[in-house]
Order: structure tokens, then C-alpha cells, then sequence
């Protein structure tokens, strides 16, 4: 199943001024990359934030939020969270939280710039 478009183009709004921000394809669906490092991204009809471990009760806990499991395990430090609970603001808000892990990762070189 794709995803959903609407809500991938809610997202490219929310980073729209972020230069360093790329789109990719994982997961099945489309994921908005920090540094080579997954932000967040569009899985069917779900949101999807990396928010690291640190910061996953926090986030589990705001609204609409769920643990992150598309192969039968929840992956730690990742979150779904049901778009009909985020307005633009609280959108911001889940990518600020997400940039607030990964942007502490260090930078991965993209798979096309490491290909000789």
C-alpha cells in the first residue's frame, strides 16, 4: 500500500525552509532525512517520528501517538502518530521533538555520494 500523499505534502509544508532536509523512500513510505538520518516520514496513513529512545515516553504519552511497529516489533525510539491529532502547530511541535534527537546524530554521507 503507498502512502498517503496529503500527508506527506502536510509534512514537506512543515520542512519546506530546511535546506538540509531530503526525501526518501523507506519503510515502505516516504521519509524526510536530517544529515542522512531518518526526521520523519509518511507510513500508509500514519505519521513517523525518530525521537530517540530518551524521548520516547515523552512522546508516547501527547496525543494521538503510538509505539512505531511495522514488522511485528515496535522499533525504540520511533513513534506513529495519527495525523487527525495534529493540527500545523502540533505538527511543528512532533518535528521539533524528532529534530531534537537526530540532530544530535552524527551525519551519514547519502548512499549516492558513497557509490564509487
Amino acid at each position: 500500500m503507498p502512502y498517503n500523499e496529503t500527508i506527506a505534502e502536510r509534512l514537506r509544508e512543515v520542512l519546506q525552509q530546511r535546506v538540509e532536509v531530503r526525501e526518501q523512500r523507506m519503510f515502505g513510505g516516504l521519509c524526510f532525512m536530517l544529515n542522512g538520518n531518518m526526521l520523519c516520514g509518511v507510513h500508509r496513513e500514519t505519521l513517523m517520528f525518530r525521537v530517540g529512545k530518551e524521548q520516547e515516553a515523552t512522546a508516547l504519552a501527547r496525543p494521538g501517538a503510538r509505539p512505531m511497529d511495522i514488522t511485528g516489533r515496535p522499533m525504540a525510539g520511533f513513534v506513529f502518530v495519527d495525523p487527525k491529532a495534529c493540527d500545523k502547530n502540533a505538527l511543528r511541535t512532533w518535528v521539533a521533538l524528532a529534530e531534537n534527537y537526530v540532530g544530535t546524530l552524527p551525519h551519514k554521507a547519502s548512499a549516492a555520494a558513497a557509490r564509487p
